[in-house]
């Protein structure tokens, strides 16, 4: 062989097996199998890793966090990612799978995934780490045993907003701007719990007060459940609801259950479940896109807002308020030097017994408990007083205690061609109806953020909601 021809060829082989040598990126990924499981149910974890081994660790999430299990030295496999993986799951075998202990508390659980090494064989001789978490939710061993209060987790909501293989229901971090349809549990997951349920949950905790907890989406899937409560929770960003969980808990509340929603933005899209990827489908404004909408029957179910004029079922009707007369307060570019606060306009009602508060007073604004999304109903003001309208759903039993201003983004109000005009402003409204059941609501994502910052205020209103809808009617 030619001397000049064989150099190269050596160096080549040279560089290919440097290059064969280079570590790989170091990484470890999850996700459990359910959403939620009931104590002495098998837990299974979908894992995918480059490491060898890895090791868990498993905390709760309540009064503190608390590492319950863990476990290390658990063999790894790497495993591909379908191309479809965001609308139909990573479809990974089962890495790692336990009986939950049948003494484990009802809560939030965070899964902690942990792998190392030590770099390559020749360089790159480093001790490297990489880490993952994921989550599931534990049901009480026996509903309503230790609680007459159940908190569902937003699980749709941390679902929709999940770009985990390219693509959610949101076009703003989506692969190449696009927006997502379908959007698959099966997958790494994103979590918005520490945003507002945690401070939640730690302040109801270390304050008496014993949850017990839920996927929203088992308002859907186990609504038998909620025979044994008497309050039922939304805390923060509970934006996606299907028909079934609408149905449930409406039905939960006309035969005399309770609700409180200290959330915003809440029952504001129509999602359908499916169960075969365990995945949720919603179109949102490409609602002519959906495969339902050819048929004018199928109009009910249409994947869009719950308040649409095709779908004809406002989450007003459930929640006494919604998103189209509410919108944004220090976010989207809204009312961004607006006070954070409610002002009161009723006293006299029991939601604030104890706090002192009067008539124009405000409340809130140190933690911007109106922040971010909002929900408010149509008003007619009579000599400084707020009244519903009643032509958006809201219950004719609905009364209008404190407000804030809020608004829509002038784009968000483009596509939807029954809303009043770009600039239209309405309020975040917090007030309470009864029929059947009683229902409280907020109208604003940011209420827990006052239980975190321990205004009095909010802390006294909170009690006086889940002591009096916890009780029995009289």
């Amino acid at each position: 062989m030619n001397k000049t021809f064989l150099l190269p060829c050596l160096l080549l082989c040279f560089f290919c097996h440097l290059v064969a040598d280079e570590p790989r990126p170091l990484f470890i990924e999850g996700y459990s199998g359910q959403l939620s499981y009931a104590p002495g149910e098998e837990f299974k974890l979908h894992t995918s890793t480059s490491g060898r081994q890895y090791g868990i660790q498993i905390k709760r999430h309540g009064a503190k966090v608390e590492t319950v299990f863990s476990k290390s030295g658990i063999r790894g496999n790497e495993h591909s990612i379908p191309e479809n993986a965001s609308s139909h799951g990573c479809k990974w075998p089962v890495g790692f799978k336990m009986p939950i202990p049948v003494d484990w508390k009802s809560g939030y659980y965070e899964i902690l995934l942990r792998t190392e090494d030590r770099g390559d064989k020749f360089v790159h001789r480093n001790r490297r780490t990489a880490e993952g978490s994921c989550y599931f939710i534990l049901r009480a061993a026996n509903p309503g045993e230790n609680s007459k209060i159940l908190l569902q987790f937003s699980v749709n909501t941390y679902n929709a907003y999940n770009n985990w293989g390219g693509f959610s229901l949101y076009g703003f971090h989506g692969r190449a701007k696009i927006q997502g349809n379908r959007v698959s549990f099966h997958r790494p997951p994103r979590t918005l719990f520490p945003n507002w349920e945690a401070p939640f949950v730690a302040w109801a905790e270390n304050n008496g007060y014993e949850l017990e907890y839920a996927s929203n989406m088992d308002l859907e899937l186990r609504p038998e459940i909620l025979k044994n409560y008497r309050l039922v929770l939304s805390v923060g960003h509970d934006e996606y609801w299907s028909a079934a969980m609408r149905d449930n808990l409406e039905k939960f509340i006309a035969e005399g259950g309770n609700a409180a929603f200290f959330s915003g933005n809440s029952v504001c899209w129509q999602v359908r479940w499916e169960a075969g990827d365990q995945a949720l489908t919603c179109w949102k404004q490409w609602f002519n896109q959906d495969p339902l909408y050819p048929n004018k029957k199928n109009h009910r179910l249409l994947s869009t807002l719950w308040s649409h004029h095709l779908v004809k079922r406002p989450e007003n009707e459930l929640t006494g308020v919604g998103f189209l007369h509410g919108g944004y307060h220090r976010s989207h570019g809204q009312f961004m030097d607006g006070k954070g606060a409610y002002t009161v306009h009723r006293p006299e009602s029991w939601v604030f017994a104890g706090t002192k508060l009067e008539q124009k007073d405000e409340f809130g604004g140190k933690d911007t408990i109106v922040g971010y999304e909002c929900d408010g109903c149509g008003i007619d003001w009579r000599d400084g007083l707020p009244y519903p309208t009643y032509k958006d759903g809201t219950p004719k039993t609905f009364t209008i205690l404190a407000t804030c201003p809020a608004r829509w983004a002038p784009g968000d109000s483009y596509w939807y061609e029954k809303w009043p005009s770009p600039d239209h402003s309405g309020h975040a409204v917090l007030g309470v109806y009864t029929k059947g059941g009683t229902v409280f609501t907020c109208g604003s994502t940011d209420w827990s953020h006052g239980l975190r910052g321990k205004d009095p205020k909010v802390i006294q209103i909170t009690k006086n909601v889940l002591d009096r809808l916890s009780k029995k009617a009289p």
